[in-house]
């Protein structure tokens, strides 16, 4: 069996400042066989857990493009037209006997709201309906009606944070080998429950969503069924299919993939009001952090939410730690900033504004001075059990030692999965008493077995978890928690 892998992953924020061009696709960039083994073989990505599977099943992948960006902004239309035209012809669809695609599920492009849709479309234009298409999409998916449509096989993942995306590749590529050899014959649907989901109400560990996957979990194991997706969806794209969607795919049972999707999203529905979270204000958290006997606090400034496209820059609680107590960590991205700490050399004296360079809504810059305690290339790799050996570009980075804070000043914008992140810079998780992590819940993976104590903060920006704080414009009908029923 010959199949093509192949590739776009960006979440896109549409209420994020700026747009996403093609140069930030090219940190991850890779065509062909070669590079793709280099780069992913060994890994815990979805690439490594492709390439895994495929020895153990005698498959030949034959990988075309494969291109990512850290999440971020609106995709330009010029970028993602690029995109298409290179993606559909780095493949041999003459040599192959599927396709394998890697996607996220929520990448929008200016004047087109379903990258993955319209993808699929293309490729169904240039390759007939008869070639088995399958996707892995990320469990913050917004799942369209066509992207079921023209696809033979979607499996989700299971986990948020992301751990098993090597485990659900193995899984997608084993049920498209199953249909290329005739075992099962993939049948889909979807439902909707109308709901718009934060990132810090799917936390797969528990709470509504386990409750939600376990019951996914349990139709699982029916006879007849091949995988049961739940995608909580991404809030910060607006566009019509946004939202939490389930998709079931059964061996050519439709009417049992319709009953299970539909009772699925209809458990979902009635749970609404268990997804919906309350954060203390920046200054309550700040007083709780210092207040407790011991740390590492972790703040958790979901607003600024890299993972979730925000620009890292946010200084709504930098401004109230700037004279700490106690030790504090906080990693910010300011390009300006650290080239200057980089000329200024290390051992130097740093002083300046930093962050609130994007927009209004994420602050205004605030001065700090200190020493510069070390220099970086930024790059490291994962060390942890997310994308575990995934390579990771802060661009060039600085220490600064402001008293008894520290901040960590990045050229480029890297959400904070893992402990690589400050690890690489010389700097442990036990020394300080409190950690600001910009993410929702991917800071997990990081910090999560040092933290003593845990503080969502309610600060403003483009991933607020107060979805009424943003002027949606595009949504298909009126979704929880805009209607109550």
């Amino acid at each position: 069996m010959n199949i093509a892998v192949a590739g776009i992953m960006h979440e896109t924020n549409t209420f994020a400042p700026g747009k996403t061009t093609l140069a930030d696709f090219q940190g991850e960039w890779v065509i062909g066989l070669e590079a793709f083994s280099d780069r992913y073989c060994g890994t815990r990505t979805t690439m490594g857990g492709l390439l895994s599977k495929a020895k153990e099943l005698g498959v030949t992948l034959l990988p075309g493009l494969y291109a990512a960006a850290t999440p971020s902004g609106m995709v330009e239309k010029e970028t993602v037209e690029v995109l298409f035209e290179e993606l559909i012809r780095s493949i041999d669809f003459a040599a192959v006997d599927a396709l394998y695609l890697i996607m996220h599920g929520a990448m929008v492009a200016e004047g087109c709201p379903d990258v993955e849709g319209e993808l699929l479309r293309r490729l169904r234009e240039r390759a007939g309906r008869e070639l088995p298409i399958a996707l892995t999409l990320d469990l913050h998916a917004n799942i369209s009606k066509r992207m079921v449509e023209l696809s033979d096989i979607i499996v989700g993942y299971d986990t948020y944070p992301h751990i098993d995306m090597f485990e659900r590749a193995e899984e997608a590529l084993e049920l498209l080998a199953g249909m290329l050899e005739g075992r099962v014959r993939p049948a889909m649907a979807l439902a909707r429950p109308r709901m718009l989901v934060v990132p810090q109400a799917m936390l797969t560990a528990g709470g509504a969503m386990k409750e939600l996957m376990d019951a996914a979990f349990a139709h699982e194991q029916r006879p007849g069924v091949l995988n049961v997706t739940v995608a909580g969806g991404f809030p910060y794209s607006d566009v019509p299919d946004a939202g939490m969607a389930l998709v079931v795919t059964t061996d050519g049972d439709a009417q049992l993939a319709e009953e299970i999707a539909q009772e699925l999203s209809t458990m979902a529905w009635k749970l609404r009001d268990r997804f919906t979270v309350r954060f203390a204000s920046a200054e309550e958290a700040v007083r709780q952090a210092f207040a407790a006997a011991e740390g590492p606090v972790i703040l958790t400034e979901g607003s600024d939410n890299v993972g979730g496209g925000a620009p890292a820059d946010a200084t709504h609680l930098l401004a109230l730690l700037t004279d700490p107590p106690k030790h504090t960590l906080l990693v910010i991205k300011d390009e300006e900033a650290a080239l200057r700490a980089h000329e200024l050399g290390a051992g130097g004296m740093f002083h300046g504004a930093i962050g609130g360079k994007s927009d209004d809504l994420h602050g205004s810059p605030v001065v700090v001075q200190g020493k510069i305690r070390l220099l970086s290339d930024g790059i490291y790799y994962h060390i942890g059990p997310y994308m575990t050996g995934q390579r990771a570009d802060m661009g060039r980075t600085a220490v600064v030692e402001c008293g008894r804070l520290t901040v960590v000043l990045t050229e480029k914008r890297t959400p904070p999965w893992d402990l690589g992140h400050i690890r690489s810079v010389g700097l442990s998780p036990e020394r300080y008493h409190v950690i600001v992590a910009k993410s929702a819940i991917a800071w997990q993976t990081a910090f999560g077995p040092y933290a003593h104590k845990v503080i969502h903060v309610d600060t403003p920006g483009c991933c607020t978890a107060n979805l009424k704080h943003l002027s949606y414009r595009n949504l298909n009908s009126a979704v929880y928690p805009f209607v109550s029923g």
